[in-house]
């Protein structure tokens, strides 16, 4: 009898490169994992937290292109930076929630954006994938409701303590809400690591994290 999975949530906007490289690992984490695709608003996350985006700070935006870029390619994928990023990811998170937030549908908008840089600013594009979806497996949600959907989720993931994407919330009763955070696409083999070591948050070297105090606090640009 194969061992019961634990339920995931895999928080993503498609705004984040790194989303779409971890999305294209999802298999190795399907097999241990019983995983929800959780559309959420990244700027809404950075909102609640009082944070910049990577794409916000000029340095920083140029590295991650190019960095995705040398990952993609040792991953095999392909990968080319869209015409505009940032750009307003709306259209296609409202879009997925609407349609069932189905993997098959992620794939084909994760593709567009990042495999193969189309401008999801310009209307008729935007209107060409989403034909290029086919009819849905069930019916549609509205605007309004795919719209308090996003909403919804994003709302989740912040209760949960989730500030970035992309991420897994992984339930575990020894967390402090239930739920065990792993972000970054560089966290999946900590996350595999730690569901063949359950403990691993126990040891004291990890509890050593838990007791570091706060010496310093940089004022915030408002604060001055």
């Amino acid at each position: 009898m194969a061992p019961v999975k634990r339920k995931a949530h895999w928080y993503f906007d498609y705004i984040s490169p790194y989303a779409y490289l971890q999305f294209h690992q999802m298999p190795r984490f399907r097999e241990r994992l019983d995983i929800s695709l959780e559309p959420v608003l990244f700027a809404g996350l950075l909102n609640a937290w009082g944070q910049l985006g990577p794409a916000e700070i000029p340095e920083k935006r140029l590295a991650t292109y190019k960095f995705c870029t040398w990952r993609a390619q040792q991953m095999g994928l392909p990968f080319r930076t869209p015409v505009h990023h940032p750009y307003n990811p709306l259209p296609t998170l409202r879009l997925t929630l609407a349609r069932g937030s189905h993997a098959a549908d992620i794939d084909k908008i994760f593709d567009a954006i990042w495999g193969r840089g189309l401008d999801m600013a310009d209307a008729d594009v935007f209107d060409e994938l989403k034909a290029s979806l086919g009819p849905a497996d069930a019916p549609e949600l509205d605007a309004e409701a795919a719209k308090a959907a996003l909403h919804t989720n994003t709302d989740s993931a912040v209760a949960k303590g989730v500030y970035g994407v992309p991420t897994f919330a992984v339930e575990d009763a020894t967390a402090e809400n239930g739920w065990r955070l792993f972000w970054g696409f560089d966290a999946g083999d900590w996350m595999l690591d730690w569901l063949d070591n359950p403990n691993m948050f126990e040891s004291p070297a990890m509890r050593t994290a838990d007791d570091c105090l706060v010496g310093a606090r940089r004022r915030r640009p408002e604060e001055k």
